[in-house]
């Protein structure tokens, strides 16, 4: 696999404080029943995307309560700080009980956008309360968001769209191709849609590559970005199934980095 004629970003990675990152990691894997194949620091991410020659990465945490706000978004700040490679997402709570603060601490710490999780964060997606949050975000930070798990109906593709139809101004990036193990519902829901993004993170493993290729090319190549999901994947063989695509030359280069660099006008 020859990558030198390739700039990579990895599009959508978590890291967590040192201290707490092997139970965070632990965690994750037991939500999804899937074994982590490392742990969620930044340095084991930045060890693990140079063997593919990553450049960058987005990097992000979740709130599982409105008390883990502001210490999130101050420690994505901080790593930013350290890891000049690093693009931070900063998150926030449908319960918390400040939402304005919330966006204008992730404002002036330089963060570039917003993360959601509504299956951990146990809210739907197009409830009232998170429309809230979408309402302060449009047209000032694009929102990174989980979609779709069989097991629950908080980020179902259907409620994606319903984001995407009352905030048509909201950078929306749909991750894990727009619908984690719901992948019929997100080709129903999600394609052909106006300022709309999609990450492939989350999703190679658990479809054909041939039925990847056919969703990256109808939601638009040009809208797409290569991620990675760390520290869930590896970087090296989650590049590897993005290659087995069969993308042109050209599609790949969009994918793996010019689409990434073009939104956040890097």
């Amino acid at each position: 696999m020859n990558t030198e004629n390739y700039e990579i970003i990895d599009a959508h990675a978590h890291i967590f404080p040192d201290k707490i990152a092997e139970n965070a990691t632990t965690n994750i894997g037991h939500f999804y029943d899937i074994p982590m194949t490392d742990c969620g620091i930044s340095e084991r991410l930045i060890k693990s995307g140079e063997k593919i020659g990553v450049s960058r990465y987005l990097v992000c945490s979740t709130a599982t309560s409105p008390k883990q706000i502001s210490s999130i978004n101050n420690f994505i700040a901080a790593e930013c700080e350290k890891h000049p490679e690093f693009y931070g997402f900063g998150t926030t709570h449908p319960d918390s009980e400040d939402l304005e603060a919330d966006i204008e601490q992730i404002i002036s710490l330089g963060l570039h956008g917003v993360k959601l999780h509504p299956d951990f964060q146990e809210f739907n997606a197009d409830s009232p309360e998170a429309f809230k949050i979408y309402e302060l975000i449009e047209g000032r930070l694009p929102l990174l968001i989980h979609c779709g798990d069989n097991r629950y109906d908080y980020s179902a593709p259907k409620r994606i769209r319903a984001i995407h139809d009352n905030f048509p101004k909201l950078q929306l990036l749909a991750a894990h191709l727009g619908g984690y193990q719901r992948w019929d519902e997100a080709e129903q829901y999600l394609t052909g849609l106006d300022n709309v993004r999609y990450d492939v993170s989350s999703s190679l493993a658990f479809i054909s590559p041939e039925r990847a290729a056919r969703m990256v090319r109808a939601y638009g190549v040009e809208n797409c970005f290569f991620g990675v999901d760390f520290p869930m994947w590896s970087h090296d063989e989650e590049l590897e199934r993005f290659f087995k695509l069969g993308l042109t030359e050209e599609e790949n280069r969009k994918v793996l980095a010019e689409n990434f660099k073009q939104y956040l006008n890097l």
